[in-house]
Parts: structure tokens; sequence; C-alpha cells
């Protein structure tokens, strides 16, 4: 199969996408993968010429810095998108477009469209602006490249059921719909690192949905350092007398935090998945949670969750003082998270790609035949 994929440079779904691609690859297809947002950083560049290198003319990649659907100047956020995409269609020939963006699931290609739907503003503003957001012609805009692509999408893929619930709340999801949990994983050390009792928490310091400020309410028995964004459209940092804010890191550097510590914060409001709680407890951290559907469904009672500042203020006190009940949340933490395997991801996305496939060459047959028995 060769498979156009779409992703972003901003958040998540670079780490969503290189995975599935690098699964992809090393089942034999081949992947033209075109990014949008920002320019690509230095280590994302590196990644792309290591999959280069061992894929040959199998992988392909095309930046742009065309805006995403839910950035503030999103009036060219198709058209130029478009383009691009057309272009690297007309070279790469591909049998399924996959987008992790909506508005390109119209994009008009004779082949079957797919679109992950990691996240959308309605559902953000549901769990963080109950009022509801002020109209705009941004907003207008945005649902007006979320819904264009979804009517137009064959498929739509969520991460899990509750983010597939909250997009048919808000829009009107024309082809099937389908839930595959994402999947992660990271590099093994030769040997055991220190770990000090300390928590992490990652997300960008100015989206309302990680509440990061979460954190800054609490007398913290324990140091907290918050890797992310520092600031954005002139959003200041939090600050607290045992938090570090580190600032973006590279995977390497955000690993190496996770492994030397003890716990991680999930603090947001709103969280359609949550790649970071899933890799650092694969890097050996207990994963103490909000109380909200989306990570009780991802974590079961392999996290320990909390409804406000006072309650993950208690959880952190109980968890520095016993050390036993640390090590079993941990343990949780760590085999909950090893069951979201990019092999499994990987292999659920591959079977949608080849059914949507079968689809197709069905219908172009029936489209086919019923020609030929008009004509004649």
């Amino acid at each position: 199969m060769r498979i156009l994929m779409t992703t972003d440079t901003v958040g998540g779904v670079w780490t969503f996408t290189t995975e599935l691609a690098r699964q992809l690859l090393g089942k034999g297809h081949a992947v033209a993968l075109v990014s949008f947002g920002r320019q690509p950083s230095t280590e994302q560049r590196a990644w792309c010429s290591s999959m280069r290198r061992m894929s040959g003319s199998r992988f392909v990649y095309r930046s742009s810095s065309a805006p995403l659907e839910w950035m503030a100047e999103n009036g060219s956020a198709y058209e130029a998108g478009e383009r691009l995409l057309l272009e690297v269609a007309e070279t790469f020939k591909p049998d399924v477009l996959h987008s992790n963006q909506y508005c390109f699931g119209r994009i008009p290609l004779e082949i079957p469209r797919l679109i992950t739907a990691h996240s959308d503003v309605l559902s953000w503003a549901e769990a963080c602006r109950p009022a509801g957001l002020e109209e705009s012609a941004w907003l207008d805009r945005y649902c007006e490249l979320v819904q264009e692509g979804l009517d137009e999408a064959d498929c739509v893929v969520a991460p899990t059921y509750w983010m597939a619930e909250a997009l048919n709340r808000n829009f009107e999801v024309g082809g099937s719909t389908r839930v595959v949990y994402n999947g992660r994983a990271v590099p093994s050390l030769s040997s055991a690192p220190h770990r000090f009792l300390r928590a992490v928490s990652v997300g960008r310091l100015w989206d309302e949905g990680k509440a990061l400020t979460t954190l800054t309410q609490i007398n913290s028995p324990m140091p907290i350092m918050i890797a992310g964004e520092q600031s954005f459209d002139g959003a200041a940092a939090p600050a607290q007398s045992r938090m570090q804010v580190l600032g973006t890191l590279d995977e390497k550097g955000l690993l190496a935090a996770f492994r030397s510590s003890s716990i991680y914060i999930a603090a947001s409001r709103y969280e359609p998945f949550g790649l970071a709680p899933l890799e650092a407890a694969l890097c050996g951290c207990a994963v103490v949670a909000r109380d909200i559907p989306s990570l009780r469904e991802v974590w079961g009672a392999a996290a320990i969750y909390f409804h406000d500042a006072e309650g993950l203020e208690r959880l952190l006190r109980f968890l520095a003082e016993d050390q036993a009940a640390l090590r079993q949340a941990q343990s949780a933490a760590f085999d909950r998270a090893r069951q979201y395997t990019p092999e499994e991801m990987g292999a659920s996305y591959m079977d949608i790609y080849a059914g949507l496939i079968r689809s197709s060459r069905m219908k172009t047959r029936r489209d086919d035949a019923e020609y030929i028995w008009h004509a004649a």
C-alpha cells in the first residue's frame, strides 16, 4: 500500500504519525508524509532523514508552514495545503489519503480518504470554556473546515470512544467511525537510571486544556517539573516555589525527565488520549490523573485520580510518604502502558486502509459495469 499522510509539527500529532509511519514502512508499505503548521525542527528533520536512509524511495517527506485549522490565521489552511498534497499525490500515486487534519478529508483525489480525529476546538471548549466560545470569523471558518472535511471522508478514526462521541456531538460525521487507541514505544536502556522523588508534567503552558495552573495552586511535597512551550500570544508561564519550567525538550530530553521522575501528573481538563502520560508510564512513572472520562478510558484502574488542586496535593503527599504505594502505582501504570503498542496501532490502521481500498475497488468495478450496461 502507498499512504499519503498529513501531520503537523506543533504537538503530539507528529509523534503519532511518526510511530505509525515507522510501522507502515517496517511492513514494506510506502509513506509520503506532509507536515503543516510550521517548519520542522532539527530533530524532526533528522527523523525524516533516518527514515529515508532506512526505507529509500518508499519514504517521502514534504513540509509547509500553512496554518493548521485551529490557528488564528486559518483562512488559507485548506487552499495552501491542497496545492501541496495534490502535487505530492501526482508523483507518489497513493492508494489512501490519511489526513490528521480535518479539512483535507475533502482533497479531490479518487482514492479513499481517512481522517484521524485527535481533538477538536468545540469539545475543547466544552471542557475549558463552559460558557462557550465567542462568535468570530475564525470560529466560523474553523467549523466550516472541519465539517467540509468530515462530509467527504470515507472513514473517521478517533483515539478513544470518548473522542468519537464528542466529535459526533458537535459535527455531522458522514463516513464510518472507528476507534484505534494510540500506540507508543520508548527506547530501552541498558541500566536503570537514578529516579528522584519528584513529579513531571508536559503541555503547552498557554493551553487551558492542559490546566497546568492547577500545579501552582498546591503546596507540593516534592519538586515538579513542567516541559512544554512556555508562552503563546503573550500568555505567561506559571510560577511556583517548587516548580521548574523546562521549556520545550526534544524526545531524548523528555524521556530523560520521565526516567528520572517518580510521578507523571496528567492535570488536563481536556485530553482525548494523552501521549505524554503514556510515554511517562513506559519510563516508569506512576500516573496521577485528573478524573475525566477520556483518561479513565485509557488508564482504568492503573492511574490514581484527583478532582481538584486539594485532591492532587493530598495524593502527592500520600505517594511521597508511602513508598510501597508509589511502587505499586508505578507498576500498574507500566503494565497498562505496555498494552498500547505501536504494532497493534499499526495493524489496526493497515486493516482499515486495506478495507477502504477493497471497498473503493469494488465500487469502481460496479460503476464500470453499470456504465458498460448503460452504454450497451
